[in-house]
């Protein structure tokens, strides 16, 4: 034989002979299997579970809606009645807002319009607005905005004013409020 025949015959031995002791290591496994399984029937047979019945749920009973035909607390009706009560309060800020005409551009949040610039016509400072594609100068005095909002300020980079809003206990309050120079997108 050839020195490459042995070396064959020899690695085949090799592996005739582990392959038989993994057999043999796996039936001896078997026995153990069963014990195992035997084991488990009996904790199953030993043990009882112990499951708390449960409650029974509780009766529902249905209450009729009373209040379909009160006045709805969100109706608009209702909101112009309460600014109406609150504007014929003296102390109200809100009551010289009242009665006066509005101005196109309180029609529009203020989230809306953006600052385009400023100019001096005469001594008088006018800012220059973006609303919806349009372009309109305002001055101080002018109103804006949907809170009742008056400019009180312009300078270069931005407009000033005063909003009418409510606070959390229901009061009308006055409130500062800036809008700055938009910079244009490049």
């Amino acid at each position: 034989m050839t020195p490459f025949i042995k070396r064959e015959c020899g690695l085949a031995g090799v592996l005739c002979g582990l392959s038989l002791v993994l057999l043999g290591g796996l039936t001896g496994c078997a026995g153990e299997g069963d014990e195992l399984q035997a084991w488990l029937e009996q904790q199953k047979r030993e043990v009882k579970p112990s499951v708390q019945p449960l409650t029974p749920p509780k009766k529902f009973h249905p209450h009729p809606y009373a209040a379909l035909q009160a006045v709805d607390p969100f109706s608009v009706q209702k909101l112009t009645v309460a600014l109406k009560q609150e504007a014929h309060q003296p102390n109200s800020a809100l009551a010289s807002e009242m009665h006066r005409r509005k101005e196109p551009l309180e029609s529009y949040p203020l989230d809306s319009m953006s600052m385009v610039g400023s100019v001096d016509k005469l001594g008088r400072r006018f800012a220059l607005l973006k609303v919806d594609k349009l372009l309109y100068q305002v001055k101080v005095g002018d109103y804006m905005g949907q809170n009742y909002g008056r400019i009180t300020k312009i300078d270069e980079t931005q407009i000033v004013l005063r909003e009418i809003v409510q606070d959390a206990a229901g009061e009308w309050i006055e409130r500062p409020t800036t809008l700055q120079l938009q910079e244009p997108a490049r």
